[in-house]
């Protein structure tokens, strides 16, 4: 039977992030959302490297899991690093999620950066080296780490955005291109749009929450079914041996219009280019989006090489059943006695029929249903607005 993992998380130690997320508040949501495998997020960062080592024991090869609770749900040892240096006269910005196989390959990773970097001013660090010549120190210390490019799309720090990225994988990692196995579509993108580039269709797509919260653990995500360990996983990522990927709607995500926040223009790219890529407000410059990015490089059809569904969040579903916000108290109370009645939110979204939950609550059963079948209607996010996705029974409101 397969698993759900969320590989890209971060800790208290990361800018953005409440200053009490801790292990344990991440295990128990993994296992409110049915997550058996999340990223520890944030290795290289030594408060929260010294928590991994004294709060986490090994419990499969590569795989830990907590000392005291939750014995259900298992970290693997990941951190996200920024890149920022310049090549070919331009300034690039790079983010990569690394995946490590033991907590000695962390230490030794840690040690070799540390001598040139201040690792403690942020629980994802940022390096002055390109991504060449990181991939070549990590791999040098162990070549079973995995290196992958985070949220490829993202205009401001990406492998492939619109403000700072390259056009392929080649001209960012040059001879340690075969290295690469993965990337991240990122919450503003899905596996067609990336299956549309002739030059990604060789890697493994994957899709991960990068949550700054214990709660958003888990919006994308990873069905895998393999061997249960770090080795196991790790090959099937190098082969795209998966199940599936767990997919935002594209235009949820905060950057898959083009657009301006400040003057609240959000534009297709075809209005976009109309316009000469510039706001009918300002006159500036737009951020042009994810979409926009993907369509100046695409060469084929989007066909993706895995399956994958769209997933909308169960406390956003249950928000426009309720019709008020998803953090009010109705919404809570609501939410967990589904995870009471029902168990993990990823079985009743994904798994559980339509007719058993009918039995019991014929609205949700309803949004569930559409919700499966993409009876959505739309409104893209951009520049850092996230955008709605609203199911149809609730369309009108």
């Amino acid at each position: 039977m397969g698993f759900y993992a969320d590989f890209h998380i971060h800790s208290r130690y990361s800018r953005g992030t409440s200053k009490t997320l801790d292990l344990l508040q991440l295990a128990t949501w993994a296992e409110i959302k049915g997550i058996t495998v999340l990223g520890s997020g944030d290795f290289t960062h030594p408060l929260w490297f010294d928590c991994l080592k004294s709060e986490l024991a090994e419990s499969a090869q590569g795989l830990f899991s907590l000392k005291t609770a939750h014995a259900g749900v298992f970290f693997i040892l990941s951190s996200e690093i920024s890149l920022i240096y310049k090549k070919n006269n331009k300034v690039r910005k790079v983010h990569l999620l690394i995946l490590a196989p033991s907590l000695t390959a962390v230490e030794k990773i840690n040690f070799r950066l540390n001598q040139r970097f201040n690792l403690k001013a942020d629980g994802r660090p940022i390096l002055g080296i390109s991504a060449r010549d990181l991939s070549a120190q990590i791999l040098d210390i162990d070549d079973q780490v995995l290196i992958i490019p985070a949220h490829i799309w993202t205009p401001w720090f990406s492998l492939l955005g619109s403000k700072s990225g390259f056009d392929s994988v080649e001209e960012c990692f040059e001879d340690y291109s075969p290295h690469i196995y993965a990337v991240e579509t990122g919450l503003s993108a899905d596996p067609p749009m990336l299956a549309s580039v002739s030059s990604l269709r060789r890697l493994t797509f994957l899709s991960n929450s990068d949550a700054h919260s214990a709660q958003n653990i888990g919006r994308e995500a990873n069905e895998l079914d393999c061997n249960f360990s770090y080795d196991g996983i790790a090959q099937a990522i190098r082969t795209g041996d998966m199940v599936r990927t767990i997919e935002f709607f594209p235009e949820a995500g905060k950057y898959h219009h083009d657009g301006h926040r400040n003057c609240a223009v959000s534009l297709s790219p075809a209005a976009a280019r109309k316009l000469d890529n510039l706001c009918p407000v300002c006159a500036k410059p737009l951020t042009l989006g994810v979409l926009h990015r993907v369509q100046e490089l695409a060469n084929q059809e989007g066909k993706a090489p895995i399956p994958f569904v769209y997933q909308i969040p169960l406390k956003k579903i249950l928000a426009q059943i309720l019709k008020c916000g998803e953090t009010s108290k109705k919404v809570e109370r609501y939410y967990f006695s589904l995870i009471d009645r029902f168990g993990p939110e990823f079985h009743l979204l994904h798994h559980i029929t339509i007719e058993e939950i009918s039995k019991s609550d014929e609205p949700l059963a309803a949004a569930i249903q559409a919700m499966r079948e993409n009876r959505v209607r739309r409104i893209p996010g951009y520049d850092g607005v996230y955008g709605r996705i609203i199911l149809e029974p609730y369309s009108k409101f």
